[in-house]
């Protein structure tokens, strides 16, 4: 299993997202190291879609932390992991050394593909569109997830 992660998302959690997060996050913590990173939101009013995406993606890179192994969420190209799938590639990652891993979540536009080109790997959650503050709600619990099932404990299948 992995050691350390560290989600760099775009945007901060209000409301019922951040109640959420950080319900989860306590409970993952008692696993492993979480660190989450957040980069300001671009105006979409403002900017055209080219400029807010290459301005969030100029604040995400600098934010990935070296070493660790990225994978980015993105809806369209990403590949579809079950829970238990996704705890055996976290577990798999552990076991060969790559024990931090960085995700990569974008704001309402996506992600830039300069983002998208820098990870090691692309995931995503199906084929709906979620909110992105609702993406990573459900990242947080699909790692508590993973890390119940890779120590053999019982959730909720």
């Amino acid at each position: 299993m992995i050691r350390r992660a560290t989600i760099v998302a775009v945007g901060s959690l209000k409301g019922w997202a951040a109640e959420g997060a950080d319900d989860y996050l306590k409970r993952l913590r008692r696993s492993f190291a979480v660190e989450v990173v957040e980069v300001s939101e671009e105006d979409l009013n403002r900017r055209t879609t080219g400029e807010v995406l290459e301005a969030e993606a100029e604040k995400l890179l600098k934010r990935i932390p070296a070493g660790a192994y990225v994978i980015s969420l993105d809806r369209e190209r990403g590949e579809l992991l079950s829970s238990e799938k996704l705890a055996r590639r976290l577990d798999s990652l552990g076991l060969s050394g790559r024990s931090h891993v960085a995700f990569i979540v974008g704001g309402p536009l996506g992600l830039s593909p300069k983002v998208v080109g820098k990870a090691d790997s692309l995931v995503s959650f199906g084929p709906i569109t979620l909110p992105h503050a609702l993406a990573r709600v459900v990242l947080i619990e699909q790692l508590y997830r993973a890390s119940k099932i890779n120590r053999g404990e019982k959730y909720h299948y």
